[in-house]
């Protein structure tokens, strides 16, 4: 099994705005930081290299970003020890918060990619439901052994 998360916020301004540019900039160094963590499977993607241009939600100003990784640890590892964590720090600038959960986390089978719209699935049973072993949060984090 490996873990796949979903996550998605809502940006204050429209992407084409000046107020967000320095946030779509750096995403080409956060994603090079992602594409060499350890732990590090898979990654969604559109046009680019980022999934900037995915559109999962009616609301053009929904990002979504999806990736999988070999355990909690790792993905755990990449958010508090790497660039990322600096990144994270300034994301309020950017994004309003959002008051039902912004994230999910499950057990996906080895080498099956999951779809946006299963996690959307997922992300909305967390948000309805709490944490359980198809969807999960780092609060409760479900080990392989639970399912």
């Amino acid at each position: 099994m490996q873990l796949a998360q979903l996550n998605i916020a809502r940006a204050k301004y429209p992407f084409d705005r000046p107020e967000i540019k320095n946030f779509i900039s750096d995403l080409d160094a956060i994603n090079a930081v992602v594409d060499i963590s350890e732990g590090f499977i898979w990654r969604l993607t559109g046009e680019g290299d980022n999934a900037m241009d995915i559109q999962a939600f009616c609301d053009e100003n929904i990002i979504v970003n999806m990736s999988v990784w070999s355990s909690i640890d790792s993905l755990k590892n990449f958010i508090s020890q790497t660039h990322y964590r600096d990144f994270s720090l300034r994301i309020k600038a950017y994004f309003d918060d959002v008051a039902a959960a912004s994230y999910v986390l499950w057990w996906q089978e080895e080498g099956v990619i999951p779809t946006v719209n299963d996690a959307i699935v997922r992300l909305e049973h967390l948000r309805r439901y709490g944490d359980s072993p198809y969807a999960f949060s780092f609060k409760v984090p479900f080990n392989i052994g639970k399912q």
